[in-house]
């Protein structure tokens, strides 16, 4: 096969992991909207959590993404602050797969840039440890 052949295909096997990947992020938020993560054990319990007592930055994320597909913004909020960041980056890494999928090339990533990454980390590592503190006004944060 030439190189030729190969830069010719590429596109067809990113559209379709694009599509793979739009899918499952679909299946995935379907899962979430259907099952109520806070009445059965469907979903698995937070590793950190279970072993440490200790909430991570992402604790909370799928009973507020269940909460936030219902209309509840408030106890979505409750269950992890930083839902809307979340929701902003999925929203965007979704949209991103579809027009990947669609046209071939998705949108810019720019969740993927270095000065974002840390930026976010930083903003994920306060959170982790402002949530785990045991006095009020942070024991707000704690889902």
């Amino acid at each position: 096969m030439s190189l030729q052949d190969r830069n010719e295909k590429r596109p067809v096997t990113e559209r379709l992991l694009g599509a793979a990947g739009a899918i499952a992020l679909l299946g995935g938020s379907v899962a979430v909207a259907f099952f109520d993560p806070t009445n059965g054990n469907f979903f698995p319990k937070c590793p950190l959590f279970a072993l440490t007592g200790f909430a991570c930055p992402g604790c909370g994320l799928t009973r507020g993404f269940h909460a936030l597909f219902h209309g509840d913004i408030i106890p979505a909020l409750d269950f992890n602050f930083l839902i809307p960041a979340w929701a902003t980056i999925f929203g965007y890494v979704f949209v991103s797969l579809d027009v990947l999928a669609l046209r071939g090339r998705g949108l810019k990533m720019w969740a993927t840039r270095p000065k974002f990454l840390w930026t976010f980390m930083l903003v994920l590592l306060g959170f982790g440890v402002l949530r785990n503190i045991p006095a009020w006004p942070f024991t707000i944060l704690f889902p």
